[in-house]
C-alpha cells in the first residue's frame, strides 16, 4: 500500500485543516444569511484547495509506487491503479 512521505503528510494535513476552517466559514456564512456571491466565491477557494491536496496526493503516489514498482508490484500494475482511481474521480 502506498504511503506519503512524513513531509508531504504533514503539509497535506495543514492543508485540509484550512479546507476545514473554510467549510466552517461557508456554514457560518449560510447561517448569517450572508450574500450568495461571497458564499461562491468561498465555494470556489474550497474547490480549488481540495483540487491542489489531490494532486499532492497523486504526486506522493508517483513517486512511491510508481519509482519502487517492487513493493508495490510492477511499474505497469501501479499505473493502471492510478489511472483506474483517477477515472472514478468525478470532473
Amino acid at each position: 500500500m502506498a504511503t506519503v512521505s512524513p513531509a508531504a503528510r504533514d503539509q497535506l494535513i495543514k492543508r485540509l485543516q484550512r479546507l476545514e476552517g473554510q467549510a466552517r466559514g461557508v456554514r457560518r456564512m449560510l447561517e448569517e444569511d450572508r450574500d450568495c456571491q461571497d458564499i461562491v466565491t468561498q465555494l470556489a477557494a474550497i474547490r480549488g484547495a481540495a483540487h491542489q491536496v489531490s494532486v499532492m496526493v497523486v504526486t506522493e503516489y508517483a513517486l512511491n509506487c510508481l519509482n519502487d514498482p517492487d513493493q508495490h508490484g510492477s511499474q505497469d500494475e501501479a499505473i493502471e491503479r492510478l489511472v483506474h482511481t483517477l477515472g472514478q474521480l468525478p470532473h
